[in-house]
Protein backbone atom coordinates (compact mmCIF):
# COMPACT_ATOMS: atom_id res chain seq x y z
CA UNK A 1 0.00 0.00 0.00
CA UNK A 2 1.49 3.83 -0.75
CA UNK A 3 1.70 5.79 2.28
CA UNK A 4 -0.42 8.61 2.43
CA UNK A 5 -1.56 11.77 5.04
CA UNK A 6 -3.93 14.53 4.54
CA UNK A 7 -6.32 16.23 6.25
CA UNK A 8 -9.66 14.49 7.58
CA UNK A 9 -12.73 14.71 9.35
CA UNK A 10 -12.88 11.94 11.98
CA UNK A 11 -16.96 12.49 12.58
CA UNK A 12 -19.36 14.95 11.60
CA UNK A 13 -19.01 17.08 14.91
CA UNK A 14 -15.10 17.91 14.78
CA UNK A 15 -12.66 19.90 12.62
CA UNK A 16 -10.26 18.72 9.73
CA UNK A 17 -6.63 17.51 11.61
CA UNK A 18 -4.16 16.01 10.00
CA UNK A 19 -4.13 12.50 9.24
CA UNK A 20 -2.27 9.69 8.07
CA UNK A 21 -3.81 7.11 5.94
CA UNK A 22 -3.23 4.23 2.83
CA UNK A 23 -3.83 4.50 -0.99
CA UNK A 24 -3.93 1.55 -3.11
CA UNK A 25 -1.05 0.39 -5.31
CA UNK A 26 -0.55 1.63 -8.68
CA UNK A 27 -2.42 -1.06 -10.98
CA UNK A 28 -1.99 -2.00 -14.56
CA UNK A 29 -4.65 0.72 -15.41
CA UNK A 30 -4.00 3.60 -12.54
CA UNK A 31 -2.24 6.60 -13.00
CA UNK A 32 -0.29 8.12 -9.29
CA UNK A 33 -0.51 11.83 -8.99
CA UNK A 34 1.26 14.24 -6.41
CA UNK A 35 -1.78 16.30 -5.70
CA UNK A 36 -0.15 20.35 -6.08
CA UNK A 37 -3.36 22.38 -5.24
CA UNK A 38 -6.97 21.27 -4.60
CA UNK A 39 -10.01 23.36 -4.73
CA UNK A 40 -12.56 23.90 -1.43
CA UNK A 41 -15.84 23.53 -2.42
CA UNK A 42 -18.79 24.23 -0.69
CA UNK A 43 -20.19 20.55 -1.06
CA UNK A 44 -16.57 19.38 0.98
CA UNK A 45 -18.71 21.53 4.00
CA UNK A 46 -22.07 19.76 3.41
CA UNK A 47 -20.32 16.23 3.57
CA UNK A 48 -18.50 16.42 6.25
CA UNK A 49 -21.13 17.99 8.28
CA UNK A 50 -24.05 15.28 7.12
CA UNK A 51 -26.06 17.64 5.49
CA UNK A 52 -26.86 16.22 2.62
CA UNK A 53 -26.55 12.35 3.95
CA UNK A 54 -24.59 10.24 6.80
CA UNK A 55 -20.74 10.78 5.70
CA UNK A 56 -18.18 7.86 5.69
CA UNK A 57 -15.78 8.75 8.19
CA UNK A 58 -12.39 9.44 8.63
CA UNK A 59 -13.38 11.93 5.29
CA UNK A 60 -11.29 13.29 3.76
CA UNK A 61 -12.54 15.76 1.12
CA UNK A 62 -11.72 17.60 -1.71
CA UNK A 63 -12.62 16.72 -5.83
CA UNK A 64 -10.55 19.43 -7.55
CA UNK A 65 -7.57 18.27 -7.56
CA UNK A 66 -4.58 19.43 -9.94
CA UNK A 67 -1.13 17.69 -9.98
CA UNK A 68 1.77 16.01 -11.56
CA UNK A 69 1.73 12.27 -12.55
CA UNK A 70 4.30 10.38 -10.80
CA UNK A 71 3.89 6.79 -11.53
CA UNK A 72 1.68 5.24 -14.07
CA UNK A 73 0.53 1.50 -14.55
CA UNK A 74 2.28 -0.34 -17.40
CA UNK A 75 -1.04 -0.74 -19.74
CA UNK A 76 -1.56 3.02 -19.22
CA UNK A 77 -1.52 4.52 -22.50
CA UNK A 78 -2.82 8.51 -22.35
CA UNK A 79 -0.14 9.86 -19.49
CA UNK A 80 3.50 9.87 -18.86
CA UNK A 81 5.45 10.82 -15.92
CA UNK A 82 5.30 14.59 -15.27
CA UNK A 83 2.01 15.23 -16.80
CA UNK A 84 0.17 18.11 -15.39
CA UNK A 85 -3.36 16.08 -14.87
CA UNK A 86 -6.47 16.50 -12.48
CA UNK A 87 -8.87 14.67 -11.11
CA UNK A 88 -12.62 15.71 -10.30
CA UNK A 89 -15.55 14.64 -8.53
CA UNK A 90 -15.26 11.07 -9.82
CA UNK A 91 -13.04 8.11 -9.91
CA UNK A 92 -14.88 5.49 -11.37
CA UNK A 93 -17.85 4.24 -13.24
CA UNK A 94 -19.25 0.89 -14.27
CA UNK A 95 -17.82 2.22 -17.54
CA UNK A 96 -20.42 -0.16 -19.45
CA UNK A 97 -23.96 0.92 -19.00
CA UNK A 98 -25.37 3.19 -22.14
CA UNK A 99 -24.68 6.14 -20.00
CA UNK A 100 -20.82 5.64 -19.76
CA UNK A 101 -20.75 4.31 -22.90
CA UNK A 102 -21.80 8.12 -24.02
CA UNK A 103 -19.38 9.57 -22.20
CA UNK A 104 -22.04 10.50 -19.33
CA UNK A 105 -20.45 8.64 -16.43
CA UNK A 106 -21.82 11.30 -13.99
CA UNK A 107 -24.84 9.54 -14.48
CA UNK A 108 -24.19 6.10 -14.60
CA UNK A 109 -26.99 3.78 -13.92
CA UNK A 110 -24.99 1.29 -11.28
CA UNK A 111 -23.76 4.79 -9.73
CA UNK A 112 -20.03 6.57 -10.20
CA UNK A 113 -17.70 6.21 -7.36
CA UNK A 114 -17.10 9.62 -5.92
CA UNK A 115 -13.41 10.91 -5.31
CA UNK A 116 -14.29 10.47 -1.51
CA UNK A 117 -17.30 10.10 0.99
CA UNK A 118 -17.94 6.89 -1.38
CA UNK A 119 -16.94 3.37 -1.21
CA UNK A 120 -15.23 2.09 -4.71
CA UNK A 121 -16.03 -1.00 -6.80
CA UNK A 122 -14.13 -3.16 -3.89
CA UNK A 123 -16.24 -1.83 -1.24
CA UNK A 124 -12.99 0.59 -0.01
CA UNK A 125 -13.66 4.28 0.99
CA UNK A 126 -12.13 6.82 -1.29
CA UNK A 127 -10.28 10.10 0.08
CA UNK A 128 -10.28 13.11 -1.62
CA UNK A 129 -7.92 15.88 -2.80
CA UNK A 130 -6.89 17.21 1.00
CA UNK A 131 -3.64 14.70 0.66
CA UNK A 132 -0.81 14.41 -0.56
CA UNK A 133 -1.20 12.00 -3.35
CA UNK A 134 -3.77 10.28 -5.33
CA UNK A 135 -4.05 7.21 -7.41
CA UNK A 136 -7.09 7.00 -9.58
CA UNK A 137 -7.89 4.85 -13.25
CA UNK A 138 -6.82 6.32 -16.23
CA UNK A 139 -9.83 6.79 -17.54
CA UNK A 140 -10.75 9.22 -14.97
CA UNK A 141 -7.84 11.80 -15.16
CA UNK A 142 -7.75 14.58 -17.06
CA UNK A 143 -5.25 16.39 -19.01
CA UNK A 144 -3.86 19.57 -17.96
CA UNK A 145 -2.22 22.81 -20.21
CA UNK A 146 0.55 24.15 -19.09
CA UNK A 147 -0.71 26.88 -20.88
CA UNK A 148 -3.25 27.48 -17.73
CA UNK A 149 -2.00 28.75 -14.09
CA UNK A 150 -2.11 25.55 -11.97
CA UNK A 151 -3.88 26.85 -8.65
CA UNK A 152 -6.54 28.31 -10.74
CA UNK A 153 -7.86 25.72 -12.86
CA UNK A 154 -7.91 23.25 -9.68
CA UNK A 155 -11.83 24.73 -9.24
CA UNK A 156 -12.35 23.70 -12.69
CA UNK A 157 -12.82 20.56 -12.12
CA UNK A 158 -15.93 21.03 -9.82
CA UNK A 159 -17.03 24.64 -10.32
CA UNK A 160 -16.05 24.92 -13.93
CA UNK A 161 -17.69 22.20 -15.60
CA UNK A 162 -20.62 22.71 -13.27
CA UNK A 163 -21.64 25.31 -14.91
CA UNK A 164 -20.32 24.53 -18.48
CA UNK A 165 -21.54 21.37 -18.85
CA UNK A 166 -25.23 22.63 -18.40
CA UNK A 167 -24.85 25.80 -20.57
CA UNK A 168 -23.34 23.60 -23.95
CA UNK A 169 -26.55 20.90 -22.78
CA UNK A 170 -29.04 23.93 -23.38
CA UNK A 171 -27.05 25.18 -26.51
CA UNK A 172 -26.95 28.52 -24.62
CA UNK A 173 -25.23 31.31 -26.95
CA UNK A 174 -25.51 34.40 -29.21
CA UNK A 175 -29.11 36.05 -29.61
CA UNK A 176 -29.81 34.36 -25.46
CA UNK A 177 -30.43 36.10 -22.39
CA UNK A 178 -28.80 34.49 -19.33
CA UNK A 179 -29.40 34.60 -15.59
CA UNK A 180 -26.60 33.89 -13.08
CA UNK A 181 -28.23 33.50 -9.68
CA UNK A 182 -25.40 33.92 -7.28
CA UNK A 183 -21.68 35.30 -7.50
CA UNK A 184 -19.69 32.91 -5.59
CA UNK A 185 -17.95 29.75 -6.68
CA UNK A 186 -20.30 28.35 -9.62
CA UNK A 187 -21.92 31.81 -10.17
CA UNK A 188 -18.73 33.39 -11.31
CA UNK A 189 -17.62 30.65 -13.52
CA UNK A 190 -21.53 30.81 -14.98
CA UNK A 191 -20.80 34.52 -15.89
CA UNK A 192 -17.47 33.75 -17.18
CA UNK A 193 -19.01 30.99 -19.57
CA UNK A 194 -21.80 33.14 -20.60
CA UNK A 195 -20.37 35.64 -21.70
CA UNK A 196 -17.79 33.53 -23.44
CA UNK A 197 -20.29 31.77 -25.45
CA UNK A 198 -22.27 34.50 -26.41
CA UNK A 199 -24.85 35.11 -24.10
CA UNK A 200 -26.51 38.54 -22.51
CA UNK A 201 -25.31 37.79 -19.08
CA UNK A 202 -27.08 39.47 -15.86
CA UNK A 203 -26.35 38.55 -12.61
CA UNK A 204 -28.48 38.02 -10.00
CA UNK A 205 -28.15 38.51 -6.11
CA UNK A 206 -29.10 40.08 -2.89
CA UNK A 207 -26.17 41.52 -2.46
CA UNK A 208 -25.63 45.59 -3.97
CA UNK A 209 -22.11 45.35 -2.89
CA UNK A 210 -21.24 42.76 -6.08
CA UNK A 211 -22.25 44.87 -8.54
CA UNK A 212 -18.84 45.90 -9.53
CA UNK A 213 -17.44 42.20 -9.39
CA UNK A 214 -20.06 40.83 -11.76
CA UNK A 215 -19.54 43.55 -14.42
CA UNK A 216 -15.54 42.97 -14.02
CA UNK A 217 -16.29 39.31 -15.01
CA UNK A 218 -17.82 40.49 -17.89
CA UNK A 219 -21.77 40.29 -17.18
CA UNK A 220 -23.89 42.83 -18.66
CA UNK A 221 -26.10 43.80 -16.35
CA UNK A 222 -27.13 42.82 -12.71
CA UNK A 223 -30.01 42.86 -10.74
CA UNK A 224 -30.67 43.16 -6.78
CA UNK A 225 -33.12 40.85 -6.06
CA UNK A 226 -34.14 42.59 -2.91
CA UNK A 227 -35.21 45.38 -4.78
CA UNK A 228 -39.18 44.90 -6.31
CA UNK A 229 -38.72 47.72 -8.62
CA UNK A 230 -35.71 45.95 -10.18
CA UNK A 231 -37.58 42.46 -10.23
CA UNK A 232 -40.14 44.36 -11.77
CA UNK A 233 -38.70 45.76 -14.58
CA UNK A 234 -36.73 41.94 -15.79
CA UNK A 235 -40.06 39.84 -14.82
CA UNK A 236 -40.45 37.79 -18.02
CA UNK A 237 -36.88 38.27 -19.44
CA UNK A 238 -34.89 35.31 -19.52
CA UNK A 239 -34.25 32.52 -22.02
CA UNK A 240 -32.10 30.45 -18.75
CA UNK A 241 -31.61 30.83 -15.29
CA UNK A 242 -28.64 29.19 -14.22
CA UNK A 243 -29.29 28.79 -10.26
CA UNK A 244 -26.14 28.18 -8.48
CA UNK A 245 -27.43 29.01 -4.78
CA UNK A 246 -27.36 26.08 -1.92
CA UNK A 247 -29.45 28.24 0.30
CA UNK A 248 -32.85 28.20 0.32
CA UNK A 249 -34.77 30.47 -2.01
CA UNK A 250 -38.13 31.76 -3.34
CA UNK A 251 -37.96 29.71 -6.47
CA UNK A 252 -41.74 30.87 -7.73
CA UNK A 253 -40.32 34.04 -7.97
CA UNK A 254 -37.52 33.22 -10.35
CA UNK A 255 -39.35 31.06 -12.35
CA UNK A 256 -41.24 34.90 -12.68
CA UNK A 257 -38.42 36.25 -14.47
CA UNK A 258 -38.23 33.62 -17.37
CA UNK A 259 -39.65 34.09 -20.42
CA UNK A 260 -42.47 31.64 -22.18
CA UNK A 261 -40.93 28.20 -23.00
CA UNK A 262 -38.05 29.36 -20.44
CA UNK A 263 -35.65 27.01 -18.18
CA UNK A 264 -34.55 27.66 -15.01
CA UNK A 265 -31.03 25.45 -14.17
CA UNK A 266 -30.31 24.02 -10.57
CA UNK A 267 -26.46 23.52 -10.09
CA UNK A 268 -26.55 24.60 -6.54
CA UNK A 269 -28.06 21.92 -3.89
CA UNK A 270 -29.58 23.32 -0.78
CA UNK A 271 -30.18 21.21 2.09
CA UNK A 272 -34.35 21.63 2.13
CA UNK A 273 -36.00 20.89 -0.97
CA UNK A 274 -37.69 23.07 -3.35
CA UNK A 275 -40.86 24.70 -2.78
CA UNK A 276 -42.24 24.88 -6.24
CA UNK A 277 -45.68 26.29 -6.86
CA UNK A 278 -47.55 24.29 -10.45
CA UNK A 279 -48.68 27.68 -11.89
CA UNK A 280 -45.58 28.87 -11.73
CA UNK A 281 -44.24 26.60 -13.98
CA UNK A 282 -47.81 25.78 -15.87
CA UNK A 283 -48.00 29.72 -16.93
CA UNK A 284 -45.76 30.22 -19.37
CA UNK A 285 -44.70 26.13 -20.21
CA UNK A 286 -41.42 26.82 -18.41
CA UNK A 287 -39.06 23.90 -17.53
CA UNK A 288 -37.76 23.23 -13.98
CA UNK A 289 -34.23 21.31 -14.61
CA UNK A 290 -31.38 19.66 -12.98
CA UNK A 291 -27.71 19.37 -13.55
CA UNK A 292 -24.82 17.69 -12.41
CA UNK A 293 -21.12 17.56 -13.52
CA UNK A 294 -20.27 16.69 -17.07
CA UNK A 295 -18.75 13.05 -18.14
CA UNK A 296 -15.13 12.42 -18.55
CA UNK A 297 -15.49 13.80 -22.50
CA UNK A 298 -16.74 17.21 -21.70
CA UNK A 299 -14.75 17.84 -18.58
CA UNK A 300 -11.60 17.35 -21.23
CA UNK A 301 -13.35 19.50 -23.43
CA UNK A 302 -13.72 22.43 -21.00
CA UNK A 303 -10.34 22.25 -19.48
CA UNK A 304 -9.31 22.74 -23.52
CA UNK A 305 -11.67 25.67 -23.64
CA UNK A 306 -10.52 26.87 -20.89
CA UNK A 307 -6.27 26.69 -21.96
CA UNK A 308 -7.68 28.14 -25.39
CA UNK A 309 -10.07 31.02 -24.31
CA UNK A 310 -7.69 31.63 -20.98
CA UNK A 311 -10.53 30.97 -18.68
CA UNK A 312 -9.75 29.93 -14.85
CA UNK A 313 -11.35 30.56 -11.74
CA UNK A 314 -10.90 33.62 -9.68
CA UNK A 315 -9.20 32.36 -6.23
CA UNK A 316 -7.22 32.89 -3.02
CA UNK A 317 -4.31 30.23 -2.38
CA UNK A 318 -4.43 28.97 1.60
CA UNK A 319 -2.22 26.61 3.83
CA UNK A 320 -3.74 23.45 4.63
CA UNK A 321 -3.99 24.79 8.41
CA UNK A 322 -6.35 27.60 7.56
CA UNK A 323 -9.13 25.23 6.27
CA UNK A 324 -11.52 25.50 8.78
CA UNK A 325 -11.09 29.31 9.09
CA UNK A 326 -12.26 29.19 5.48
CA UNK A 327 -14.97 27.18 5.82
CA UNK A 328 -16.28 30.22 7.99
CA UNK A 329 -15.49 32.66 5.73
CA UNK A 330 -16.89 30.76 2.74
CA UNK A 331 -20.26 30.62 4.78
CA UNK A 332 -20.39 33.70 4.71
CA UNK A 333 -19.42 35.09 1.26
CA UNK A 334 -15.97 36.09 2.14
CA UNK A 335 -14.15 35.11 -0.71
CA UNK A 336 -13.42 35.67 -4.62
CA UNK A 337 -14.21 33.18 -5.66
CA UNK A 338 -12.66 30.00 -4.85
CA UNK A 339 -10.50 28.85 -1.90
CA UNK A 340 -7.28 26.97 -3.06
CA UNK A 341 -5.68 24.81 -0.99
CA UNK A 342 -1.31 24.78 -1.82
CA UNK A 343 -0.72 21.18 -0.63
CA UNK A 344 3.12 22.06 -0.35
CA UNK A 345 1.79 23.36 3.01
CA UNK A 346 0.32 19.56 4.16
Amino acid sequence: MIQAKGYAAQTATTDLAPWDFERREVGPHDVQLEILYCGVCHSDLHQIKNDWFPGIFPMVPGHEIVGRVIKVGNHVKKFKLDDLAGVGCMVDSCQVCENCKDGLEQYCFEGNTQTYNNKDRQGVPTYGGYSNTIVVREEFVLHISDELPLAATAPLLCAGITTYSPLRHWKVGKGHKLAVLGLGGLGHMGVKFGVAFGAEVTVLSTSPSKEAAAKELGAHHFVVTSDPEQLKAVRGSFDFILDTVSAEHDMNMYLSLLKTNGTHICVGVPSAPYAVQPFALLGGRKSLAGSGIGGIPETQEMLDFCAEHHIVSDIEVIDIKDITASYERMLKGDVRYRFVIDMATL
